[in-house]
């Protein structure tokens, strides 16, 4: 038998993976920074036009970034001087948060008939599919069908 959610202890920030993940992209610039690599944006200068942001919490981090693995920099694409910064693979697999964030964001946080961006897929141009966690087997669960396992 299970304890309802209200009783359940609150996870030690140790064993907890929200946690560790949100000490690493947490706050706001971090993820605004990994969804503008999403949208393609590369260099330190389009990051600091696309965001507004300053150049110190910019570089700060950009370089948190690239140490949580997250982020790696490259010799620009073009063969000139700069450098880049390019997602890497464990960097790429955030696209489901950036994707769950966006369409939060599009039920929620705008008027009936604001305008908004939103994202689509190219081969169709059509908005994505809403997403919606799913057992392994593809069956969708909510929040009162799943329970957090704790290390003993």
């Amino acid at each position: 038998m299970t304890q309802p959610r209200s009783e359940v202890p609150t996870p030690s920030l140790d064993t907890c993976p929200v946690a560790r993940t949100v000490d690493i992209i947490g706050d706001r610039w971090s993820l605004l920074i990994v969804r503008d690599a999403f949208d393609g944006v590369r260099r330190f200068g389009d990051f600091l036009r696309s965001l507004g942001v300053a150049r110190s919490m910019l570089t700060t981090r950009l370089r948190a970034l690239v140490e949580a693995g997250i982020l790696s920099v490259q010799p620009a694409s073009d063969g000139t001087s700069y450098q880049e910064y390019v997602l890497t693979p464990q960097g790429r697999e955030l696209f489901t948060l950036i994707v769950a964030l966006r369409q939060w964001g599009e039920k929620y946080r705008f008027e009936r008939r604001e305008r908004h961006s939103t994202l689509i897929d190219t081969r169709t141009g059509k908005p994505l599919a809403d997403l919606q966690p799913t057992t392994r087997d593809g069956r969708p669960v909510a929040p009162e069908d799943t329970q957090v396992v704790r290390p003993a």
